[in-house]
């Protein structure tokens, strides 16, 4: 073939892989909204019966036996799995309350979800999600409203389980977009609710295991080193650029801690590490890269770019006294090291050399022959 002949069959190649694998998407999101529609339906009858005919919990177990017999290729139908379809029902006999359209009215008004038209064009949104993560939600959130927002956020960011579970216990809802920043009054509308929404306070840095006495680059490297789970706990849309990104003014060089690109917000986000509390004059600094970003780094279609301040602490008064004047669009959040070692433990542990001698000495079995 000739390099053109190559280079269209190339394109026609991953043209075809695409399709493929969007239509391979789109079949397992089919299985899956008719599975969990089906699991939905049979708690509704359940309940139904039950209400009718008053029967008690112990229909279950043997509905589940005959079943089985029935059917015996037939998964997913335990007495365990039968119990989560019945609660199931019962937390939402309305599935038109979920449309994705009602769940986006209820985020800008408290979670709370509103009754909209169903359409074809927009089916529930429970049918959208796994049935492991109804699992999940219908145990650890009991309000309603709340498991309504973590639904939407697990399929707009295609939140695994795990992930899941992991943004419950760390209270995700309660950290959107409540960072300290001056949004409102340096973007446009909705470009200003959008930054804000995108960004949170605190971040939990939970897979991080630091000293209390770390320093601030010890902070940068370790959220480098594990950037899958930062940019998982920064949220969707987040894409990295550089570490100690050079910036350079006249003769002068400047490195930002962290950069960023927004692919949603189409935005640099330059973020800078500070070991301690806020101070005011780390917003004068910020605002100083964000200019240097901006006439540098910036394209035409670009929105402006944002700062985000992380200190481990900060007073929101100081920060917004801080912020008053300020020209770049910053946001000041806090950071948490839930997982960061006691300096007493720390001096208990031994030390790799230690353990290397330690291991040496007690080994007494004879090499292999």
């Amino acid at each position: 073939m000739t390099d053109s002949r190559s280079l269209l069959y190339a394109d026609l190649l991953a043209a075809i892989q695409n399709r493929i694998q969007a239509a391979q998407v789109r079949a397992v999101l089919a299985v899956n909204a008719e599975l969990v529609a089906l699991y939905w339906q049979v708690g509704q009858l359940l309940h139904a019966r039950q209400q009718e005919a008053g029967w008690g919990a112990a229909v279950i177990p043997r509905l589940s036996r005959d079943l089985a017999n029935a059917l015996p290729e037939l998964k997913g139908f335990s007495p365990r799995n039968l119990d989560r379809m019945l609660a199931f029902a019962r937390a939402y006999p309305d599935p038109g309350l979920f449309s994705p359209q009602a769940v986006a009215k209820a985020a800008s008004e408290g979670f709370l979800p509103q009754p909209v038209a169903k359409t074809q064009a927009e089916p529930s949104l429970l049918w959208q999600v796994p049935w492991g993560h109804h699992a999940l939600l219908l145990e650890k959130v009991k309000a309603v409203d709340l498991r309504a927002w973590y639904m939407a956020q697990a399929v707009a960011q295609g939140w695994s389980r795990s992930v899941l579970q992991m943004q419950i216990e760390s209270a995700a809802h309660a950290r959107q977009g409540s960072l300290a920043n001056n949004f409102a009054s340096r973007l446009p509308a909705p470009q200003s609710e959008l930054v804000q929404q995108a960004l949170k306070d605190p971040y939990v840095f939970d897979f991080l295991t630091l000293a209390p006495t770390f320093h601030e680059r010890e902070l940068e490297t370790g959220l480098v080193a594990h950037l899958e789970k930062f940019l998982l706990e920064l949220g969707q849309g987040f894409a990295f650029v550089g570490r100690q990104h050079l910036l350079t003014v006249g003769e002068n060089e400047f490195y930002v801690d962290l950069l960023f690109y927004h692919l949603k917000l189409r935005a640099f986000v330059v973020i800078e590490l500070k070991r301690g509390d806020f101070k005011p004059e780390y917003a004068g600094k910020l605002n100083f890269y964000c200019n240097v970003v901006d006439d540098t780094l910036r394209h035409p279609q670009d929105a402006p770019t944002i700062g985000l301040m992380l200190c481990q602490g900060q007073d929101k008064v100081l920060a917004e006294y801080a912020l008053r004047g300020i020209d770049k669009p910053i946001g000041i959040a806090s950071y948490e090291l839930t997982r960061a070692l006691p300096e007493s433990l720390q001096s208990a542990l031994p030390s790799i050399e230690e353990l290397e001698a330690e291991l040496g000495a007690g080994s007494t079995e004879p090499e292999a022959p």
